[in-house]
């Protein structure tokens, strides 16, 4: 009986040896074809004839290495009947492939239209090989199980071997499950997030952007969040966003806003708002339907604002297409955006607040509609103080309220009645550097609007602002704060307000010795001076300062303003004088 199991044993184990035998036999076939292919890619580009013929065969043979490679890379012996017939004859094809190269790189063929016919011939080949392979990948055979794990090359890592590694996450994302697809994509993710020697790979390496642009229209939602996370990494590379949308990516972007999860949908956002920077592709996302979607995303309450902050920023770029705009402006965007500018998120402020500007930007009847809907009251709170806004949101909003309102007396009126120039007070007074510096930009410029916002100035305390920023180390904004002061102090009322802090004199005439080669400064502060002495308070203040001794000086150095400043106060001194003579 042990003589019969012995004898059962026996074939059992020839059978094994059998197996083994062929297994290692196909992996050295493997290998050998895989090694062709490579070199026969790169002969291929130094081929100078039939180069269209040539660029197909390349995407044929790169197709069939991708392939290839996920066998090698398959740890299972149980397959090796499947693949053993296939190997065979794609590497006699590649041979083939390679005795034409040579012809063609040499210019030793025998003529052209046979040429033809034997390329032709050849792609034909190559595109059942293409299919029969891909037929063993939709049978299962190769699935996350059996894959072993290509590891990530090393940060030193040469392009070779990077090149490598894309290709195995290609063959993954081609032919694997849906698991093995997922994890390709997050580690496709990290590497370009990581790395930007990966984006020109990703662009560079077989169907590698076509794949992604394929699985936006996935119906597992995790593949579909996965790859829209990377086209939004790719596209914020300008070099690159031609090739995405040469790829056809954004109808499967705006259908990812419409059906797909947050995720994708934030990342098609992103990627939308990046390709949209400049106006080219407006036309194709208005025609794939796209601001009607945007539009809904941007209306809907229960959206976060990770997605309606890129949504709000997409239709921002489209507002320069002038049919685009009118269609918002039908669709209700104004009203939309103007609610969206009272938001608690950063991103979605100030999105919506340079929407609502761009929008209104030299058209007035859309500035009317914006101001009509409430847009100027809801720019002034989001200057309020008491708010939790971020200095760059303020910024945005006092941009924003100077190109809206500063064109027209009654939209200054009715920031006065808002409470705006409290607003101006208190960023010149506390505000940090940036948003001090463009409030008083809009100090300046609402200086020269009209006497009833100079005299709402004047009451606001914002003359004792400016005098502090007289000395600023910035010389612009010194002049502006000199330019703002010189136009408030126009008026009766201000001056006498002015001259009442006894060291506001004194402070000018010190200035006057400190603007060496500032003689446009100087000049603005001899003007202030000149309209002092309109005031008798002022007048008698400059003339019994310690400092008027630099004014003196500048007379003397023919400055003509100081002349005339001196001989204002020399006259008016005479006069008081023989005042004082008379009723003696």
């Amino acid at each position: 009986m042990n003589s019969k199991m012995g004898e059962e044993e026996k074939p059992k184990q020839q059978q094994h040896q059998n197996s083994t035998e062929s297994f290692t036999a196909m992996k050295s076939s493997l290998r050998q074809a895989i090694e062709v292919i490579s070199s026969l890619i790169s002969l291929s580009h130094s081929i100078r004839v039939f180069t269209v013929k040539w660029q197909l065969i390349r995407k044929k043979l790169e197709e069939l290495s991708s392939g290839l490679m996920a066998i090698e890379n398959c740890d299972s012996s149980e397959n090796t009947a499947v693949f053993s017939g296939l190997i065979p004859s794609i590497l006699v094809t590649v041979n083939e492939c390679y005795d034409l190269a040579r012809r063609c790189v040499d210019l030793s063929y025998s003529g052209k239209l046979l040429m033809q016919s034997d390329l032709d011939v050849l792609v034909a080949k190559f595109d059942r090989h293409v299919k029969n392979l891909s037929e063993i990948y939709t049978a299962g055979i190769l699935t996350q199980g059996f894959a072993i794990v290509v590891s990530r090359p090393g940060p030193g890592a040469c392009k070779d071997d990077m090149r490598f590694y894309i290709r195995d996450l290609l063959t993954r994302m081609k032919i694997g499950d849906i698991e093995m697809k997922r994890q390709a994509l997050v580690n496709l993710h990290d590497v370009v997030g990581e790395d930007e020697r990966y984006v020109k790979l990703v662009v560079e390496v077989g169907d590698v952007v076509n794949v992604l642009v394929g699985f936006l229209d996935s119906p597992e939602m995790e593949i579909q969040e996965e790859a829209s996370k990377i086209v939004s990494l790719l596209s914020g590379f300008d070099l690159y966003k031609c090739v995405l949308v040469g790829a056809g990516i954004i109808g499967p972007l705006i259908r990812v806003l419409e059906s797909g999860g947050d995720v994708g949908k934030e990342g098609a956002a992103r990627c939308l708002q990046k390709l949209t920077v400049n106006s080219d592709n407006a036309w194709s996302v208005s025609a794939h339907g796209g601001v009607t979607a945007l539009l809904k995303i941007c209306s809907t309450g229960d959206c976060g604002g990770e997605l309606i902050g890129p949504a709000c920023g997409v239709l921002r770029n489209l507002v320069g297409v002038e049919e685009i705009k009118r269609f918002m402006v039908e669709e209700g965007a104004i009203s939309t955006f103007i609610k969206l500018a009272r938001s608690r998120e950063e991103t979605v402020q100030i999105n919506s607040i340079e929407f609502l500007q761009n929008m209104a930007s030299g058209d007035e009847s859309v500035r009317q509609t914006v101001v009509k809907e409430g847009g100027v009251r809801a720019l002034v709170r989001v200057l309020d103080p008491k708010s939790a806004t971020s200095s760059k949101t303020r910024e945005v909003a006092l941009r924003a309220i100077e190109n809206l309102c500063f064109c027209s007396q009654n939209y200054i009126n009715m920031l006065m009645i808002f409470g705006f120039i409290d607003q101006l007070y208190f960023f010149l007074r506390n505000g940090e550097v940036s948003v001090q510096e463009l409030a008083l930009k809009v100090t300046f410029r609402l200086c020269g609007t009209s006497d009833e916002a100079k005299k709402a100035m004047g009451d606001a305390g914002i003359m004792p602002e400016l005098v502090k920023l007289l000395d600023a180390k910035s010389y612009e904004v010194r002049e502006m704060a000199t330019e703002a002061l010189s136009s408030l102090v126009s008026l009766p009322k201000n001056r006498k307000r002015f001259v009442q802090d006894d060291r506001n004199i004194g402070f000018l005439l010190q200035l006057l010795d400190q603007e060496e080669g500032m003689p446009g400064n100087k000049k603005l502060l001899l003007s202030i001076l000149m309209s002092l002495t309109s005031c008798n308070s002022g007048r008698r203040k400059i003339a019994s300062s310690g400092y008027l001794k630099n004014v003196e000086k500048l007379a003397e150095a023919e400055v003509s303003d100081a002349k005339r400043l001196v001989r204002k106060l020399s006259t008016n001194r005479f006069r008081s004088m023989l005042s004082g003579f008379w009723h003696s």
